[in-house]
């Protein structure tokens, strides 16, 4: 109602009837269409413009031009601690009226909805809000725009790695809005970007100037166990492990740490690809060419052992120098082991120079010449004369025999055929395994070609020269039958050497045909010394006797005609089985009639 309204208003028209009874009906309306255009027509749920009217210790009057006020707890004005009569604030009307027709108004929501108006607009805008840390979370921090908690992942909080969350919890920060996930109320906001709009300029500049061979200074942004990231000023490099230093380096945090600030000179760099490539070590001279010109071969030298391969070590005589000792060259021995078995990685050793190449920079280098060549030693011939008797370990096992270690550096190869006297021995793991310890004799030496043949059987006497007597042609055995072939059977004798026996001469006296397992009488119808092979037959022990007679006459006949006239080489070939077993009875008859 206006002022001027007021004043004109009749007072003396009010009677003891109540106010307004003095005014006729048309007045009546014409006063209440005046107070009904003074109120504001508000709406429910939504944000409207309050004036602070009144303020206690508890609760603040609000008027928004209704034609109630609002009370407000005063909990709700904490971040504005200097509210005061006069001022304007933001309310969300939740009821026009309650039960007892009280208008119902809230700051918190109206802030609440504000800041969503706010954060959709400067994600669709993209615009800057400010931002205060509330708190550190996993992976990053909540910060709260105008009270929304939102999220800064730890990786959008700066260009470089940020290894200590904590320092920023209270501080404020500008942000952009990145990702507004509106079913779960998430808000992921950004500093980086800010940075990296301010940064691309300044690298854009550099990327311009840039040049292979141009020393830069930079900050170590990151370490990688195969190199180091190095921030140019907006612009990251890779300084690769092997351009750090010229010694071994076996990761990078061995010489850089984080945040390190460093000169480094620019190796290559891809413009497209924004890829820079960086050294360090190349700001210095190469070791290589600061070596005394005395370092040639033949010198003994001191280093430490820095790696180690299957074929070899590495010595390092200085940081960016090194040698490579081959496995060959630690020791004398012609069998090569691993390398570790001479050294570790962290030895201090001494070594011999043996090539030399200052152009290519490389060097090979070797331990075992600081020992005598043992073949080369004076005692040699008498130490290992044939006959001498020895014990070594089994190195290497083929085929063909073993090699056996008498001595650092003095090996010597036993034959297969000289392990035993008595048994077949068809590879060498049958009869020893690699690490044990056999006793030997040599049989031979040769110094210039570094080669000892030994043997192990020769240890004893040749058994075979008793065998004759023993296992002569006709005399019966005991024999377990061990294996069979297609061909022939192999049969257990005593003194733990074998026979060998014709499938035919299996045949049993019933008719059948004896087994492996089985032991059986057996007779020998050949002996061969030098071939050290016996052959017997199970049949002849029960064969009718009348095969006697035959192979008595067989025999004088082949008398007969050694006495006349010498015998062809292929009629004395035609001597049948029968005719040796023949000549074996006649043999133990004679030794009857001796005695």
């Amino acid at each position: 109602m206006a002022n001027q309204d007021i004043l004109e208003f009749d007072w003396d028209s009010i009677t003891d009837k109540g106010i307004g009874s003095g005014y006729s009906t048309a007045e009546k309306a014409k006063l209440e269409a005046m107070y009904e255009d003074s109120l504001s027509s508000i709406d429910e749920k939504a944000v409207v413009d309050a004036t602070v009217v009144g303020i206690s210790d508890r609760e603040v009057l609000l008027n928004i031009g209704f034609k109630s006020d609002g009370i407000v707890s005063r909990n709700e004005f904490k971040d504005l601690p200097d509210l005061k009569v006069g001022d304007i604030v933001h309310v969300f009307i939740e009821k026009q009226e309650d039960a007892n027709g009280q208008l119902i108004i809230s700051r918190k929501k109206a802030r609440i909805l504000k800041a969503w108006e706010n954060i959709e607009k400067a994600f669709e805008e993209d615009t800057i809000l400010d931002a205060l840390v509330k708190r550190r979370t996993k992976g990053g921090l909540i910060v709260d725009i105008h009270g929304i908690e939102s999220f800064l992942p730890g990786s959008q909080i700066d260009v470089k790695p940020i290894r200590d969350f904590d320092v920023f919890v209270g501080k404020q920060m500008e942000v952009k809005v990145v990702k507004i996930n509106h079913a779960n109320d998430n808000v992921v906001v950004s500093h980086k970007v800010l940075i990296e709009k301010d940064l691309e300029k300044q690298r854009q500049q550099i990327l311009n100037n840039l040049e292979k061979g141009q020393v830069l200074e930079g900050v170590v942004k990151n370490i990688t166990n195969f190199g180091v990231f190095i921030d140019l000023g907006g612009v990251d490099g890779l300084l690769h492990i092997t351009d750090i230093s010229w010694g071994r380096v076996n990761h990078p945090n061995e010489v850089l740490n984080l945040d390190d600030k460093l000169n480094i000179v620019v190796l290559d760099f891809d413009e497209d690809k924004k890829r820079i490539s960086l050294g360090m070590k190349q700001l210095e001279a190469h070791p290589w060419d600061s070596l005394a010109a005395e370092l040639e071969v033949g010198t003994k030298i001191k280093g430490k052992v820095v790696n180690i391969a299957d074929y070899g070590a590495f010595l390092e005589l200085k940081p960016g120098v090194e040698g490579l000792i081959h496995v060959s060259e630690m020791s004398w021995s012609q069998h090569l082991r691993n390398p570790s078995d001479f050294l570790q990685i962290g030895d201090e050793i001494d070594a011999v120079v043996l090539t030399m190449d200052r152009d290519d920079r490389k060097m090979s280098l070797g331990i075992k010449q600081l020992t005598e060549d043992p073949w080369t030693k004076a005692d040699l011939l008498t130490k290992y004369a044939i006959g001498t008797k020895h014990k070594g370990t089994v190195r290497n096992l083929t085929n063909f025999g073993l090699f056996l270690e008498l001595e650092e550096g003095i090996d010597g190869l036993v034959h297969v055929s000289d392990l035993s006297w008595t048994k077949k021995i068809k590879h060498p793991s049958d009869f020893v395994k690699i690490g044990e310890e056999l006793e030997v004799i040599v049989l031979e030496l040769d110094t210039d070609n570094r080669r000892l043949a030994l043997s192990h059987k020769h240890l004893e006497q040749n058994p075979w020269d008793a065998f004759e007597d023993t296992f002569g042609a006709g005399t019966t055995h005991e024999s377990m039958i061990t294996a069979k072939t297609d061909k022939q059977a192999v049969l257990e004798l005593p003194y733990g050497i074998e026979g060998y026996a014709a499938l035919k001469h299996l045949a049993k006296e019933d008719g059948s045909i004896a087994e492996v397992g089985e032991k059986l009488p057996f007779v020998v119808i050949e002996f061969n010394k030098d071939e050290k092979r016996i052959v017997l037959s199970h049949a002849r022990t029960w064969e009718a006797p009348s095969e006697e007679p035959v192979a008595k006459k067989a025999t004088k006949a082949s008398s007969k005609k050694s006495a006349e006239a010498p015998a062809s080489s292929q009629e004395s070939e035609k001597s049948t089985l029968g005719d040796l077993s023949a000549l074996a009875d006649l043999k133990e008859q004679l030794k009857g009639e001796g005695k």
